[in-house]
């Protein structure tokens, strides 16, 4: 999954801006105790870190 195509999903889910206060204040124990922009600065694939925000946020299946 590309980045630009994470930052869709994550603004289609959560709107602009409860996205990016996400992206930057919840820390995710499925991470390692970092935030997105931490998981995604660490290297970690954005597709990891996208299924790792449906499960906390209890996103439907078929958005994942």
């Amino acid at each position: 999954m590309r980045l630009t195509h994470f930052r869709e999903l994550m603004e289609g889910e959560f709107g602009a801006v409860r996205a990016g206060s996400l992206a930057r204040d919840h820390v995710f124990s499925q991470l390692g105790g970092r935030t997105v922009e931490q998981a995604l600065e660490d290297g970690i694939d954005p597709k990891k870190v996208w299924l790792a925000v449906c499960e906390a946020y209890d996103v439907p299946a078929r958005r994942r």
